[in-house]
């Protein structure tokens, strides 16, 4: 029993020596080796789905950058004492310093020493390096003999940008993390993203995870896609968008414009103010929901007349502006001279709150919710179920909702106690356009995956007819007669025809209320009028007591400027909406050469009372609304007659006649120092004054 008992004692000792040799004295390696045998997946990130512009500029892509990192075990690194790494050391150190200028060849240098000390097998030398820097660090001295001889480990990760940067940019949206992306990004997700693939990393001394090679499972790149946005026409709508909100100080702001025929969204700007003054897309106020004010208005004409109880031609008073309701007073904005019995479409076509609000109680108070009706028909108590998350439900109030009171009614008329988003808003105006027929908003084309279309979107029809021929074609009137006889008289143009309505609603400042006089401006419609291809609508929140507030001076300049310029893009294009264009006496032309006036008229398609010869000079000037042509003599050896040409055919004559030519000004010539017709002289010069 006593040999047994000292011979466990002893073995138990073995036990414990054993033990403690191996922690103390094999410790390090048997770590090492322990430390070899732990591996585990990590996901590998497919690349992310173009989104492309209609007309396939990128709106927002994913560019590669890399880690870079070193493994200084690597066989090439560590034969004949270091040989290949001695030898490029100082080569390779004076590379990255002249590529990265963040540091001096001799810090890279004791940098690449250390790691190389230590042996580590994951050396973190750069990370976020661009794919051109890449590419030439794979040629650097050692790089370049290749992993496993020079060591070089390339992680690569990509980085999302947007091209266009401010264009468009909260309804692209942002891709991140733990599903906090925005706009088409987020909608889209699903098929931007792709399919994440894995790789097999084995953990070595230090806790430090390598690949192993040969174990990975590739990941499969996301799809593109193809979005309804025309970037020229974006940067047309955020640029008008932009110069109205810096003139105002305004405090955010929205412009939709859609393609009437399909409801494709070819543009919409969201800028908000940060708060060092300057604006950005912040977020999509296009699909938030608010008082609408005025522009409602077109939701109560609609009613009034498909019930038949009015015509646009029947009398309402508009009492001054100022009528009582219970306890409380409808007021116009804006102050309205002259009579004050009017017309429905004159009420209007004033934008009259009495007015409206006085045809939805004489015609609803005793069964309100068959106003309501109307507004449910038209879709305004439902989400427009455009393609991004996010949009805002609107509320359409009736009788039993608990805030309705005496006067909800007249007030819901003229745009208030409702919250409905400037998208629903356009997406109305839209089918008054689209001769009743209402579009669903959209703004993805296709998707595509290696350039093949695997998925196309088709234009959708939410209603067929928003209301009868004889109500649409009345309502029609009236919202071309808003820009010819009413509160957008002064936004029409020469060229071309619009239609639409402005609005002005007063907004409630939280806890201040209403003091701070803040206001809403809005123009909601469309053009050209009489054969409509886009409609547009513009919404912007003022400052408190700003100067400017009403819908026809701040929202209404951006609906003009807007089509403006797409008209003039269109006329460029030889596009329906040339066939509007309208001379008259105040088109600036300028006095030219027969051909080149010739080659005008053929691309712009004006009427012309006559041709002109190609080789004569003529002056053009605009009579009953047509070109007319007179010839303008030009005599040798006398001074030509160039007032009224441009300063290009004034030089050409000029020099070509042999004078020496003075210039002052820009435009066309307004006067020359020498008349034409007077003999020239030896080394005559001339004083030309261009305006």
């Amino acid at each position: 029993m006593y040999l047994c008992l000292i011979g466990m004692a002893l073995f138990g000792v073995a036990i414990l020596a054993k033990i403690f040799y191996i922690q103390n004295v094999q410790g390090a390696y048997w770590r090492s080796i322990a430390d070899s045998l732990h591996t585990r997946y990590v996901a590998l990130d497919a690349d992310r789905g173009t989104i492309y512009s209609e007309e396939g500029r990128m709106l927002s892509t994913s560019i590669p950058y890399f880690d870079i990192r070193i493994d200084f075990a690597a066989d090439g690194l560590r034969d004949k004492q270091g040989r290949v790494f001695r030898e490029n050391l100082d080569s390779l150190s004076l590379c990255l310093s002249q590529m990265f200028n963040d540091r001096s060849d001799a810090e890279y240098k004791n940098l690449l020493k250390e790691g190389y000390k230590s042996k580590d097998r994951y050396f973190l030398l750069k990370r976020d390096v661009p794919f051109n820097q890449y590419q030439a660090m794979r040629q650097f001295p050692m790089f370049r003999l290749g992993k496993n001889k020079g060591g070089m480990i390339a992680e690569t990760k990509s980085k999302r940008i947007n091209p266009f940067k401010l264009l468009a940019n909260r309804t692209i949206g942002l891709a991140r993390a733990n599903s906090q992306s925005v706009g088409l990004e987020r909608t889209y997700d699903d098929y931007l993203k792709g399919v994440t693939g894995k790789r097999l990393m084995r953990r070595i001394a230090g806790g430090t995870y390598v690949p192993v090679e040969g174990y990975d499972i590739e990941p499969e790149n996301g799809r593109d896609i193809v979005t309804t946005i025309d970037v020229n026409m974006q940067d047309i709508v955020e640029t008008a968008l932009m110069n109205m909100m810096t003139q105002n100080e305004a405090e955010h702001g929205t412009c939709i414009l859609m393609e009437v025929k399909t409801g494709k969204i070819k543009a919409i700007a969201n800028l908000g103010k940060a708060t060092d003054g300057s604006y950005w897309e912040d977020m999509n106020y296009a699909l938030q929901v608010g008082e609408p004010g005025s522009v409602f208005k077109l939701a109560t004409v609609i009613s009034v007349l498909e019930d038949k109880f009015a015509t646009m031609n029947t009398m309402v008073n508009m009492d001054g502006g100022k009528w009582k309701v219970g306890r409380r007073t409808v007021f116009d904005s804006e102050p309205h001279p002259g009579p004050q019995n009017v017309t429905v479409k004159h009420a209007f076509e004033l934008s009259s709150n009495v007015g409206m609000a006085k045809l939805a109680v004489q015609f609803y108070s005793k069964q309100p919710n068959n106003f309501v009706g109307h507004l449910k028909k038209l879709k305004l108590d439902q989400i427009t179920g455009i393609d991004l998350i996010g949009e805002g439900h609107p509320v359409i109030k009736n009788t039993n909702s608990r805030t309705w009171s005496n006067t909800t009614l007249p007030w819901m008329a003229f745009g208030y106690e409702v919250l409905v988003s400037p998208l629903q808003t356009c997406m109305l105006y839209n089918a008054v356009a689209n001769n009743g027929k209402m579009m669903k908003p959209y703004l993805v084309n296709s998707i595509m995956e290696y350039g093949q279309v695997v998925k196309q979107f088709e234009p959708t029809v939410v209603l067929d007819s928003i209301c009868s021929k004889s109500t649409l074609s009345q309502v029609r009137q009236m919202l071309a007669g808003v820009v010819t006889n009413g509160t957008a008289r002064k936004l029409q143009s020469q060229y071309y025809t619009f239609a639409g309505k402005t609005g002005t609603a007063l907004v409630a400042n939280g806890s201040r209320g209403y003091a701070d006089k803040i206001y809403q401006a809005s123009f909601a419609g469309y053009f050209p009028a009489n054969d409509p291809q886009y409609t547009c609508v513009v919404v912007i929140k003022n400052k408190p007591h700003a100067l400017r507030f009403y819908g026809a001076s701040v929202a209404g300049p951006v609906f003009r400027e807007v089509a403006d310029r797409l008209f003039a893009m269109a006329v460029e294009k030889q596009s329906p909406m040339q066939a509007t264009l309208q001379l008259d006496s105040t088109i600036a032309m300028k006095n030219g050469k027969g051909a080149d006036w010739n080659t005008i008229l053929s691309a712009l398609q004006l009427p012309a009372a006559s041709t002109p010869a190609r080789n004569t000079w003529v002056s053009a000037n605009v009579e009953n609304k047509k070109v007319n042509f007179e010839t303008v003599a030009q005599p040798k050896g006398a001074v030509p007659d160039v007032t009224g040409m441009g300063l290009k055919d004034a030089l050409y004559l000029l020099e070509n006649a042999g004078l020496r030519v003075v210039i002052k000004g820009a435009g066309k010539v307004k006067t020359q120092s020498l008349p034409g017709g007077t003999k020239i002289g030896t080394e005559q010069t001339i004083v030309i004054e261009l305006s």
